[in-house]
């Protein structure tokens, strides 16, 4: 079957002058026929992603028509403005995919409005709102390495789309030939016809409005003096995020020169991720060469920030998803009492995976820790509930230990734009009052408790890997361990039966959540081990919490239960 998919692509007159080399290239090699045509790429919550080229289990213009005409069939059943609003970042041909996913959309009679420039996930997710969308689309990887391109669907309230409507389109998809079955016409016929057209200098306003309206401390930064190194890691924070920053008044900021400009091929980190060493490395070594306060970095669609903070000797700190999260609560809290700005009742929500400490600080300033599914439009859920109610002010701030943050209901994504202005007025003002990030970072767990989380991930690449994938956590499920490294499991919560169950007694409650594959064991003396595998790699991730007197104690025992569950899972 996959066989005569690829002669099919093979004898069809592709468009794209990168395809057919590559098929000829592969025409004797029946494991590359296979990995590119046994299967299709799924569409789902998260869009599509994959390694671009040639086939069905490609991102390529066709399967990007292909997915684009099944949810203008979803977009046509749905009333409203019958428009989409479309964003790209700087991969390899994500300009090239956004086009064409507008040049469907307008064959198809639907309206478009399209960045005329590469803008980040948080400007999609505005746009969608702003001209009241029935969806949106942005064409990106996120942080997956060079190879890679992907294309996120947004429902009308600017948030990832529901199961529900992706399974809709899912199956419009389906019933779409690929190389054939989507309408399309020009670009230019499309903006002729006015079914086209860029997003306005007015939303681009509003966006950066709706920002730096966030701020906690207005003015603060003006007269702070705060010394920046920023990487846009080669993606598309570089506009955005100086634009705000200078606004608020950080004027100071060094750009990493050679992750200055758009490159999809990111040159200086294989893997353009914040959350790795690598891709802050030249960042580093330009702070320590310029003393600067903070380096950050945003990953290339610009909806995470990573940063590095100086400490008093003068070298500089990674810190965890976890820690900055947790940072910004604490800031966020303690500046909005102060200036009396905290609502009533008011609420932030993060994911299950992330740090306890959070629902901790979170206590002592009397603000409702709300935990979710992993997946920021879980977080976006919870805004619209309280906007739904009439509440929308309630909602603080929500963040994933993976990087992400958001303060303010104007987008239902993660945002590395506001992430950025908070995260340098929260150094801003830390300097103002002699202080540092790093010094309010050990006064937190000088406070609380010293809370180490660590995250390990186990690759299953190929087309078995799935299949590994889930054998794994079906044994877990068939066979739970009672203890790991000698400490006993207490209570198993299964998110996919939404169960949660106590060892000792076998007393066993609901979970109201969603169900979801993800396992949580809490262990005799308060750690955690969270299993659960990816939603777009194929990765198992592992999510350790510890708690110790000090980093040494709370480091030693993650090693400990890492070393425990490595049998299980390689």
């Amino acid at each position: 079957m996959y066989k005569n998919e690829y002669e099919r692509w093979l004898a069809f007159d592709l468009d794209d002058p990168d395809l057919k080399p590559e098929l000829e290239s592969v025409k004797d090699d029946d494991e590359a026929i296979k990995d590119r045509f046994a299967v299709s790429l799924k569409f789902g919550t998260a869009g599509l992603r994959g390694v671009i080229g040639a086939g069905t289990n490609r991102m390529n213009v066709y399967v990007v028509r292909q997915a684009t005409q099944g949810l203008a069939n979803w977009v046509k059943t749905q009333g409203g403005t019958q428009t989409v609003a479309i964003s790209y970042d700087s991969r390899i041909k994500s300009d090239v995919f956004a086009k064409a996913a507008a040049e469907v959309l307008a064959a198809n009679g639907v309206k478009v409005r399209i960045y005329k420039a590469l803008m980040p996930v948080p400007a999609l997710s505005f746009a969608t709102r702003y001209y009241n969308c029935n969806a949106g689309i942005m064409v990106t990887a996120s942080h997956n390495p060079a190879k890679y391109n992907g294309y996120k669907a947004y429902g009308p309230d600017g948030c990832q789309m529901t199961d529900e409507a992706a399974d809709v389109v899912y199956a419009e998809i389906q019933k779409t030939d690929v190389l054939s079955g989507a309408r399309t016409m020009s670009f230019e016929e499309g903006m002729a016809a006015g079914l086209i057209e860029y997003v306005g200098e007015d939303c681009y306003e509003a966006l950066y409005q709706a920002i730096e309206s966030r701020s906690v401390r207005p003015g603060l930064c003006k007269t702070a003096g705060l010394k920046l190194v920023y990487s846009p890691l080669n993606g598309s924070g570089l506009v955005p995020v100086t634009r705000v920053l200078g606004d608020i008044g950080i004027t100071d900021i060094t750009i990493v020169p050679e992750q200055k400009e758009p490159d999809g091929n990111f040159p200086t980190c294989p893997y353009p991720n914040p959350e790795i060493f690598e891709a802050l490395r030249l960042g580093l070594e330009l702070a320590e060469k310029s003393g600067a306060d903070l380096m950050l970095a945003t990953d290339p669609d610009a909806d995470r920030v990573g940063i590095a903070v100086r400490c008093k000797d003068g070298s500089y700190e990674l810190l965890s998803g976890n820690e900055v999260g947790v940072l910004l609560l604490d800031y966020i809290c303690k500046a909005r009492i102060e200036n009396g700005t905290m609502p009533k009742d008011p609420v932030m929500v993060k994911s299950i995976v992330s740090t306890p400490l959070a629902d901790v600080v979170a206590a002592h300033y009397g603000v409702e820790c709300r935990n979710v599914l992993t997946g920021f439009k879980w977080i976006g859920d919870q805004i619209a509930r309280l906007e739904a109610a009439g509440q929308v002010e309630r909602f603080i701030f929500g963040f994933e230990e993976s990087y992400g943050y958001l303060a303010g209901s104007y987008v239902r994504d993660k945002d590395a734009v506001i992430g950025s202005m908070l995260i340098c007025e929260m150094a801003a003002y830390y300097r103002s009052i002699g202080s540092s990030i790093k010094e309010e970072l050990d006064r937190i767990y000088a406070e609380y408790g010293r809370y180490l989380n660590k995250v390990d991930s186990y690759e299953f690449p190929g087309l078995s890997g799935m299949d590994k994938m889930a054998g794994i956590m079906q044994k877990l499920r068939q066979e739970p361990p009672t203890e790991f490294a000698g400490y006993k499991v207490v209570t198993v919560s299964d998110y996919q039966a939404r169960t949660r169950t106590e060892l000792a007694t076998g007393k066993t409650e609901a979970i109201d959540l969603p169900a979801a594959n993800v396992l949580i064991y809490a262990l005799e003396g308060g750690a955690t081990v969270v299993v659960r595998p990816s939603g777009t790699e194929p990765k198992i991730k592992t999510y350790f919490t510890t708690l110790g007197k000090n980093v040494e104690e709370a480091q030693a025992q993650k090693d400990a239960l890492a070393a425990a569950l490595k049998p299980i899972l390689a």
